[in-house]
């Protein structure tokens, strides 16, 4: 995603919230998901514990897109991922992807 759709998400989105997570997403006019991720430096200093969590997030997403709307969502990490195990991480983007989902579903109708 580039920058401009990262700022048609930001315009007006529909959150789901966790303690280390932040997933917004905006209906798109294609016909599939599409991923942003946002790991700031000053949430986890360690480029090699940015990159993992960056593809936990994109292998996760892999997993569930078939089941998402047609959105263009950002995942932005907050203080604390880096302390998450991989296991934990993945168990909470999959409850984020079905409360994003549902949220977007409400949103629609």
């Amino acid at each position: 995603m580039t920058p401009k759709n990262f700022s048609f998400v930001f315009e007006d989105a529909i959150p789901a919230v966790s303690q280390y997570i932040t997933i917004l997403a905006r209906h798109n006019e294609l016909d599939t998901a599409r991923l942003g991720i946002t790991v700031p430096k000053k949430k986890v200093k360690n480029a090699t514990d940015r990159n993992q969590i960056k593809r936990i997030v994109r292998e996760s997403f892999r997993l569930q897109r078939h089941q998402l709307p047609n959105v263009d969502i950002i995942v932005i990490a907050k203080h604390g991922i880096g302390k998450m195990d991989n296991k934990a991480l993945a168990e909470q983007l999959d409850k984020l992807w079905r409360k994003m989902s549902k949220r977007c579903e409400k949103a629609t109708t």
